[in-house]
């Protein structure tokens, strides 16, 4: 006969049933839009939430002209075109397959690349207003680079940074720095030896370095880390070599622990990617390993969210769906390697994630789908059940320099700290503050007091010299 069970067995059952209902409830993943071919087809980068507190973004194909667009998602879930890039008729020489995401600079201007077009066929660098205006500012030739894949980077000293997948002097790809008026500079052209493809984004770390990966090429010719300084010094920081992944796409992004974070789509112990991270001197470690049912071929790079933990997708892969290697997922890792699946994507939900996620400052995620939905890809949203927060756009400044500092419900903020040092501020909006780094800060957490609480920044906001 069974005796019956006691009442602590009782009480931990019923605070485990409890402690599954509420991670269950509080994990809500919903798609946004089925994106449909007159905004623009195959969105393959990040969105970027707005000054103005909507979000932004862009697909490679499709739109009103064959070439892509720039397409703004509202608040309340309407999508829209506000620009449409041109391939077929007379066609402005903007260029078109816009291939990477937007950045905005602090007066509203996106800015961004395309793949093809432009004067030379090669690609283009462009600003574009919000209302559709847009100002090709360099058209890349070829020999200055060409095809540019990767996003820009806003550095701390107000210029835009950014590779190119081929040309330059031996057309193996380059590293660029355009002024926000067009100053164009070719940095850097890659060998082969120290690389060769660059197509993931590049990320500035708090030494001031210029940190990027080569697609391919290098000492074992599975790609590389370099770093580059601001003039055009670079130094190969890691080689991959296979069994430690190979062909890093994603945009590498910077740690709260100042480490360097990425992705390699390939290579790794099952050779299905792995996720990694490099400290600015370059010891490199392993910290995950996908194994296919957990995730394959992640093409996108991380992000880290303000609870100190990385998310990311994986192009395909994992347990869901009609998809015949998987139709992808959304994971969850923290910085000691341990994953976690949030997400398998089963084709009619969107299939074959590309873009990085994005956390918006209500502290929900939200990414996009190459295919899937009506055919078009998808735009979907994730909540975890992490709160809101702050984000400091850039996240380097000088004492004196304007920041913009993106929120929601900011209406009545009362104070900005900037790691404990009280700062001068003006409320734009209730999505926006312009603040100055105030004399005697230090980097750390930006704080902002709003008649609801107060809200930290992330990520942490670097005081350079």
């Amino acid at each position: 006969m069974q005796s019956p069970p006691t009442l602590r067995a009782v009480l931990a059952l019923t605070v485990l049933t409890f402690g599954l209902a509420l991670q269950l409830q509080a994990q809500t993943f919903t798609d946004l839009v089925n994106i449909q071919s007159k905004t623009g087809a195959d969105p393959a980068a990040a969105l970027i939430q707005g000054l103005d507190g909507n979000f932004y973004g862009t697909a490679v194909n499709n739109g009103l002209y064959d070439g892509g667009s720039a397409f703004r998602l509202t608040q309340q879930g309407k999508l829209g075109a506000f620009y449409s890039f041109c391939q077929v008729g007379n066609c402005t020489p903007a260029g078109f397959a816009p291939f990477a995401g937007l950045v905005q600079s602090s007066n509203g201007t996106f800015y961004g690349t395309t793949l093809e077009g432009g004067a030379n066929s090669d690609g283009t660098v462009f600003k574009l207003a919000p209302n559709g205006t847009i100002t090709t500012l360099h058209n890349f030739s070829g020999t200055d680079g060409a095809s540019p894949q990767s996003g820009l980077l806003l550095a701390s000293d107000g210029n835009f940074y950014g590779t190119t997948q081929s040309g330059g002097t031996f057309n193996f790809g380059t590293v660029f720095k355009i002024t926000p008026g067009g100053t164009f500079t070719s940095l850097h052209s890659f060998n082969e030896t120290d690389g060769k493809s660059p197509i993931g984004g590049m990320v500035q770390a708090a030494n001031g370095f210029l940190y990027g990966t080569t697609d391919i090429g290098g000492a074992i010719g599975s790609g590389t880390v370099f770093k580059i300084t601001t003039s055009g010094a670079l130094t190969t920081v890691h080689n991959f070599g296979d069994t430690d992944g190979s062909i890093p796409l994603g945009a590498l992004i910077l740690g709260s622990d100042n480490n360097i974070y990425g992705t390699t789509e390939a290579g790794g112990a099952n050779n299905y990617g792995t996720v990694f991270n490099v400290t600015p001197s370059g010891t490199f470690t392993t910290l995950y390993n996908f194994n296919f049912g957990d995730g394959a071929y992640p093409e996108a790079g991380l992000i880290q969210a303000n609870d100190g933990n990385y998310y990311g997708i994986t192009t395909w892969g994992g347990s869901g769906g009609t998809c015949f290697d998987g139709c992808g997922t959304v994971f969850e890792i923290t910085p000691a390697g341990t994953l976690t699946t949030l997400h398998d994507f089963t084709g009619p939900d969107g299939y074959q994630p590309m873009g990085s996620l994005m956390q918006s400052t209500t502290g929900t995620f939200y990414g996009t789908t190459w295919y899937g939905g009506a055919d078009f890809g998808t735009i979907f949203s994730l909540s975890t059940g992490l709160g809101a927060f702050v984000k400091p756009q850039p996240a380097f400044g000088k004492a004196g320099a304007s920041v913009i500092i993106l929120g929601n419900n900011l209406t009545g903020t009362t104070s900005v700290m900037f790691n404990g040092t009280a700062a001068t501020f003006t409320v734009v909006s209730a999505t926006e503050i312009n603040a100055t780094v105030p004399p005697g800060a230090t980097s750390g957490t930006v704080q902002v007091t709003t008649p609801t609480g107060t809200l930290k920044s992330n990520p942490i906001f670097h005081v350079v010299p």
